[in-house]
This record gives structure tokens, C-alpha cells and sequence, in this order.
């Protein structure tokens, strides 16, 4: 192999990794914003909002994430109203189809995980600060806001490498992010291992700086009990 189609492969590589980061980031943005507004709302009066939150989530942890991308992908396009709206302009495309399942994915997942490290939380906090006077708005930023960051953040670096891994599955609609890019060289040279191990090397990397960048934010977020 000579050294032009050496570096053809490694700029291939790198766009791959490219894509295949900025699927988690997006991903992980937009699916950590969803989970937000959905454990807030979980917490309703209504018995409706409860109930929908809850199918949501089950549906969600219920099925798998190839089969979630593949009702995005070619299942928006068929509906009349996706197609008329706002959301085609992102939907018609196969980034922007595994974004939204990833995020959709995501955020299943971390109500549950959302919700179960607040009702973690002591009852005795909150009616200490019933008995202090705060308000409900003081409480979520005094008592709940912090113990949520705090606990949450180590679980929640192993929704970030699983979303990570999960990227892999983007491959499968035309995306050529690094699994994507692994399956065009393997098909150009049918050398499979070499590709596959690089692969895997790669995912692993950005798995130990995903993991380093979370150690850095749990020491600097420390507030002694």
C-alpha cells in the first residue's frame, strides 16, 4: 500500500471520529434537555402527565436503539405532517435522523436515572427547608441542585460512553462515522481485522478521555458532606 492511500485512509479515519463525536455531543445535548423537561413534568399533580412520562420511558428502555433508528429513518418520511413541518428539514437527513434517535434513546434512560437520584434524596432536606421557609424554587437550587450534580454525575458518564458505542448504529442508515468509514475500507480492500481493530482502538481512546474528562468534574464538583 503506498503512502497516498495510507493517508487517504487515516483522513478517512479522522472524518469518521469526527462524526461519530459530534452524533454523541449532539445527542447527548439534545437528549439531556428532554430528559430535564421530562422528570420536571414527571413530578406533575396529573396523573395523565405521569402516566405519559412513564410510557414514554418504557416504550423508549424497551426497544432497541437500531430498531428506534430505523422507525426515525425511513418511518418520518411517510408521515404527511413530519414532512410539512419544521422537522423535515433536519429528518430528511441521516445525521440529523440519528441525532434525534440518540437523543430520544438518551433521554429514556436518564429520567429514570434522574428521578431515581432525586427521590434518593433525604425527605428529611425537604422538610427542614419547609421548616426554614424556603420556597420551592429555593429548595431545587439549595438542596436539590446540588446533591442531583453531585450523585448524578459518575452515573451519568456511563450513559455518555454507552451513547458513545451506541453511535456505531448510524452506520447502518449511510452515515459514514468511524463504523461507517470502517465498513467502506474493509469493502475496498477485504482486509477486515486490521480496520476492525482500529476501530476498536479508537473507540477506546475517546472512552478514556470521556472517562478522564468526568474524573476532572467529579473532583472539581466535590462539596464535603
Amino acid at each position: 500500500m503506498d503512502i497516498k492511500a495510507i493517508l487517504h485512509q487515516i483522513l478517512e479515519f479522522a472524518n469518521g471520529i469526527g462524526i461519530t463525536i459530534s452524533l454523541m455531543l449532539l445527542g447527548l445535548i439534545l437528549g439531556l434537555a428532554i430528559a430535564l423537561f421530562l422528570t420536571l413534568v414527571s413530578y406533575s399533580k396529573s396523573k395523565t402527565i405521569q402516566l405519559l412520562v412513564y410510557v414514554y420511558t418504557f416504550i423508549i428502555r424497551g426497544t432497541p436503539l437500531l430498531v428506534q433508528i430505523f422507525i426515525i429513518y425511513y418511518g418520518s418520511g411517510q408521515l404527511d405532517f413530519i414532512r410539512n413541518s419544521f422537522l423535515w428539514s433536519i429528518l430528511k437527513h441521516p445525521f440529523g435522523c440519528a441525532v434525534v434517535a440518540l437523543a430520544i434513546n438518551s433521554s429514556g434512560y436518564c429520567v429514570a436515572l434522574f428521578r431515581g437520584m432525586i427521590n434518593s434524596i433525604p425527605k428529611g432536606e425537604f422538610e427542614a427547608c419547609k421548616a426554614l421557609g424556603m420556597s420551592r424554587l429555593q429548595m431545587s437550587f439549595k438542596i436539590i441542585a446540588g446533591r442531583f450534580i453531585r450523585i448524578t454525575i459518575p452515573a451519568y458518564s456511563n450513559e455518555v460512553i454507552i451513547i458513545l458505542k451506541s453511535t456505531s448504529l448510524a452506520s447502518t442508515i449511510t452515515l459514514m462515522d468511524l463504523m461507517g468509514v470502517t465498513h467502506e475500507l474493509i469493502a475496498e480492500t477485504y482486509s477486515t481485522l486490521p480496520y476492525l481493530l482500529i476501530a476498536g482502538v479508537c473507540y477506546l481512546l475517546i472512552n478514556l478521555i470521556i472517562i478522564k474528562i468526568f474524573k476532572h468534574i467529579e473532583k472539581s464538583i466535590y462539596i464535603p458532606q
